[in-house]
C-alpha cells in the first residue's frame, strides 16, 4: 500500500469549501471522483485542513492510500484531465505510511490581498477585497507584531467555529503593497474558522482609523469577538503552503517564511 501526498491548486469561487457537504459542490469531491476514474478504485483524500466557500488555495496539502503501481507523474498528469480548470494537481510525493496531512504539518502559510481602489475592478472581483477608503497603512503596519506568539485568539473566530482551544501559535504576519494591492501574509501553527479574516478585518478597520493599533493586544487579552472588526470576505484568502518537517518528506526546511509572491 502507498501512501501520496499532493499539492493542490484551486479557486474556490464555483464551490462550497473543501470538505465534502451534504449540499454543495466541495473541492474534496471533484478531485477525489478524478482520482477513481484514473485508479480504478475509491480513494478518500485526507487534507491538511478545510477552506471555506469562496477561499482559494495554492497549496493544498492532501494525502490518500492506493495499491496502483502507477508513477508520480501520473498522479499529477492522469488525475489532471479528468479534474476542471479551476481545480488542478501541482504534485505528488509518495510519504510514509501512518502520514497525517494535519498532525504532521508544523505550519500553514496564508496570504489575504486586498484591492485598494475606489473603483472595482471586474478582474480580481473574485480574488481580492476591493477596499474603496485610502488606509493608514503605518498604523496597519504597527498593529501586525501584536499577533505574533502564542495568544488566544477567541476574538478572532467564527460564532460557530467548534474548536476544542482557541490558543494558537502565529509565526508571522507581514504586509506588503504592490501595484495597487495589498498583501497580508499570516504563517502560524494552525487556524481557528474565519480566523485570519477576522485578523484582517480588524486591520483594515484599524487602517479606517475605528481603532487604534493596540486594540490587537487588548482583543488577545479580553477575548471578546464582537469588540474586534468585520469578517473579511472569502474570495481575498488563499491557502499558499503547508510546512512540514524534512525528514524524508517533500518539504524543504523554509518554515515560517511566507512563500515568494
Amino acid at each position: 500500500m502507498r501512501t501520496i501526498k499532493l499539492t493542490i491548486e484551486y479557486d474556490g469561487t464555483n464551490y462550497s469549501g473543501w470538505q465534502i457537504q451534504p449540499n454543495g459542490l466541495a473541492v474534496q469531491q471533484v478531485i477525489e471522483e478524478a482520482l477513481e476514474r484514473l485508479l480504478g478504485e475509491s480513494v478518500r483524500l485526507r487534507s491538511s485542513g478545510r477552506t471555506d466557500a469562496g477561499v482559494h488555495a495554492r497549496g493544498m496539502a492532501a494525502a490518500f492510500t492506493t495499491h496502483r503501481d502507477l508513477p508520480l507523474r501520473a498522479f499529477v498528469e492522469g488525475t489532471n484531465r479528468f479534474l476542471p480548470a479551476d481545480i488542478a494537481i501541482i504534485d505528488a510525493n509518495e510519504v510514509r505510511a501512518g502520514f497525517k496531512p494535519i498532525g504532521d504539518a508544523l505550519a500553514k502559510h496564508y496570504r489575504y490581498t486586498i484591492l485598494l481602489s475606489p473603483v472595482r475592478s471586474p478582474l480580481h472581483r473574485f480574488h481580492a477585497w476591493q477596499v474603496k477608503e485610502r488606509l493608514d497603512l503605518e498604523a496597519m503596519g504597527a498593529a501586525l507584531p501584536a499577533f505574533e506568539g502564542r495568544h488566544d485568539f477567541a476574538a478572532f473566530r467564527a460564532s460557530n467555529c467548534v474548536a476544542k482551544t482557541t490558543v494558537r501559535r502565529i509565526d508571522s504576519v507581514t504586509m506588503r503593497q504592490e501595484d495597487g494591492f495589498l498583501f497580508i501574509d499570516v504563517v502560524g501553527e494552525g487556524f481557528l474558522k474565519n480566523m485570519v479574516r477576522v485578523m484582517v478585518g480588524t486591520l483594515v478597520d484599524i487602517g479606517k482609523g475605528r481603532f487604534a493599533p493596540d486594540h490587537i493586544a487588548w482583543l488577545l487579552q479580553n477575548r471578546d469577538r464582537k469588540k474586534a472588526g468585520v469578517t473579511a470576505p472569502a474570495c481575498g484568502l488563499c491557502l499558499m503552503k503547508v510546512f512540514y518537517p524534512p525528514d524524508g518528506r517533500d518539504e524543504d526546511e523554509s518554515i515560517f517564511q511566507p512563500a515568494a509572491f
